[in-house]
């Protein structure tokens, strides 16, 4: 039951990762390799808020948004004008000056040692939460509230503004939208809420390092988006799911992990090879409008 409550807690935080992600890159097409950054920023808020000020969830969760939302905000003001690839290359500078700022801050983030004895979380200052129950009905609770906001959001009429944006941006401006305010606002709002599963996964693992916020997560990331399906709610619960089972298969089969390591990322790159070939909305994304 313990492992099994460690996966659920896992598909819990990457739900709320990929559905995020996927306001940003299925509804306004927008490609981010910075999202690991975000999620590491949120992580090492959350520890702050802890150990620090003694905050409880909701506070937490609160400031961890802000301050998300902030920086993201000042990374779209200046990087949402790019296009295409320049703009996926504005996030991929972000990521490696978060990842390096977290390895040598020391003074703050403790370096590469990391930071221990996050937690537990609280609910009101009254509450723990502690344990693997309480950390799964924690983050299923923040999981399913999510999806429900993002139902919400994508079948709203910005979302409407936004999937029209991913369609033909060019049309949309000639009716008068602002697409550059439209662009800012997913990302603001992908990030902000990116800051939830930091808070899990913070208060969870009870201990973060620089290293478990490299690029390689926000490809992970990115990969559960694309392969679940961007842009709708189910592809966003489809590809978190698989990104975490499948290496736990891959273990269950007996590899030893010098193998299973590689063997994961070929695995990866072969079903999104295939994906990407003969369901390029992903394995439950929208059809083409």
């Amino acid at each position: 039951m313990g492992y099994l409550s460690h996966i659920l807690i896992l598909i819990n935080i990457y739900i709320i990762l990929s559905v995020s992600t996927g306001l940003l890159v299925g509804l306004s097409r927008m490609i981010s390799l910075g999202q690991a950054a975000f999620y590491g920023i949120g992580a090492y808020i959350t520890a702050l808020c802890i150990l620090l000020l003694d905050l409880s969830l909701i506070p937490s969760l609160i400031l961890v948004m802000f301050v998300n939302a902030v920086i993201s905000l000042l990374l779209a003001l200046p990087a949402i004008r790019l296009k295409g690839d320049f703009f996926i290359l504005a996030t991929l500078a972000f990521q490696f000056i978060v990842y390096y700022l977290l390895n040598n801050l020391v003074s703050v983030t403790n370096g590469t040692l990391g930071i221990g004895g996050i937690g537990p979380a609280s609910l009101f200052g009254i509450f723990e939460i502690s344990g693997q129950g309480g950390f799964l009905i924690m983050s299923a609770v923040l999981a399913v509230i999510v999806l429900a906001l993002f139902y919400k959001l994508f079948h709203s009429p910005y979302g409407l503004a936004l999937k029209a944006l991913r369609e033909d941006e060019v049309a949309l401006q000639t009716m008068g939208r602002n697409t550059h305010r439209l662009k800012i606002l997913a990302f603001v709002i992908s990030s902000a809420f990116i800051g939830w599963a930091s808070y899990i996964f913070a208060t969870y693992m009870t201990y973060i390092y620089p290293g478990g916020f490299h690029l390689e997560e926000s490809i992970f990331i990115l990969i559960a988006v694309l392969l679940g399906g961007s842009g709708t709610i189910r592809g966003g619960v489809a590809g978190a799911v698989f990104v975490i089972v499948i290496p736990e298969l891959l273990r269950y089969a007996g590899f030893p992990d010098d193998i299973a390591a590689p063997l994961k990322q070929i695995l990866f790159g072969l079903i999104l090879i295939l994906v990407m070939r003969y369901r390029p909305n992903g394995l439950f994304g929208e059809l083409k409008l």
